[in-house]
């Protein structure tokens, strides 16, 4: 039987209504029932009586009575909390289940933190291609990748399960009928709120490693690159929070272009190179670019609709910039 649990607030956590901490990691507490448990003491906060509004301050401790942690949470929070260096020491199989957003018999999703890479390379000792090893079926078949996010990059990854559905996944993202929504976080703020980014890419080799850079029309390899922007929210001028939709899918595509416009994201280590410019004081110094949601045909038919929580380096940004994520309504995590 379930018993009264004291919880404290995480670190990446301060500054979080406390309705947004419940729904976090207990979904399945309707606002009705959070609100009559508030009324009633049952939940509290430093031992007081709260309201649904309260930030929530780090190592404060939370009071859930038996109701509550007997919901339990689901794998789809857990993984919001996972980081490369927290799964270290964890087998492939239990940290791939604690990744999972959504699965069937022809899919799985997940949630790749940041830091982990999806593909082996120079100095990757581990990674999503090789951890799909231990989640072979029982016919012997390996699970498939069929995109990528860049290392740093954390968010909504789609692998298929068998060599038709990787096929179907793979031509759906060929023939652009996916829908894919990055958030990120900018330097500045765009004068248009909304736009389209459209120019040439193409790969250059550096002494710091290869890199893209825009090129002319016409430039030899170079590849025609399409992203659809809007700021959600603002930061004074110093900050934005921008919804990402890339139309073409090319290597560091939204790093480059939201470059290219002068605001790059901030963090990141190969295309921000603003001169004399300060990191703000409690926001971590890592790539803020999340890979939110993704809509994508099913092989089967019908859509997969999936959407990631942020990483705790991104949601405490938000947490420290007050950015409501219930502005980007259209998103159902």
């Amino acid at each position: 039987m379930s018993a009264v649990e004291n919880r404290p607030v995480d670190a990446d956590e301060a500054g979080m209504r406390l309705d947004r901490w419940f729904k976090l990691h207990f979904p399945g507490l309707g606002f009705g029932q959070l609100q009559k448990l508030l009324r009633s003491g049952q939940i509290r906060v430093d031992g007081g009586r709260v309201k649904s509004d309260t930030r929530l301050s780090k190592d404060q401790i939370v009071r859930l009575p038996p109701m509550v942690t007997g919901l339990g949470a689901s794998g789809k929070n857990r993984s919001h909390h996972m980081t490369a260096t927290t799964i270290r020491d964890r087998n492939d199989a239990d940290v791939l289940n604690d990744m999972m957003l959504y699965q069937d018999k022809k899919v799985f999703v997940f949630n790749k933190p940041a830091g982990l890479a999806v593909q082996g390379g120079s100095g990757v000792s581990r990674h999503i291609d090789m951890m799909l090893e231990s989640m072979r079926s029982k016919k012997g078949e390996k699970p498939r990748l069929v995109h990528r996010l860049d290392r740093d990059t954390s968010g909504v990854l789609v692998v298929a399960r068998t060599r038709g559905a990787a096929a179907e996944l793979t031509k759906s993202f060929r023939h652009r009928d996916t829908e894919k929504i990055y958030w990120a976080v900018c330097r500045g703020v765009p004068r248009k709120r909304e736009g389209r980014i459209s120019t040439w890419l193409v790969k250059e080799r550096t002494e710091e490693g290869d890199r893209m850079r825009v090129a002319n029309h016409g430039e030899p390899d170079a590849d025609h690159a399409e992203t659809v922007y809007e700021v959600l929210e603002t930061a004074g001028q110093n900050l934005s929070w921008v919804k990402l939709s890339p139309i073409t899918g090319r290597t560091h595509q939204l790093r480059v272009h939201t470059a290219s416009i002068g605001h790059p994201i901030i963090g990141d280590p190969k295309y921000f190179d603003v001169e004399n410019w300060e990191f703000p004081g409690g926001i971590q110094k890592r790539l803020h670019l999340h890979a939110r949601q993704i809509r994508i045909p099913h092989p089967d038919g019908g859509m997969i609709d999936v959407s990631a929580p942020l990483p705790p380096h991104m949601e405490q940004t938000f947490n420290l910039l007050a950015f409501d994520q219930e502005l980007a309504g259209e998103d159902n995590a």
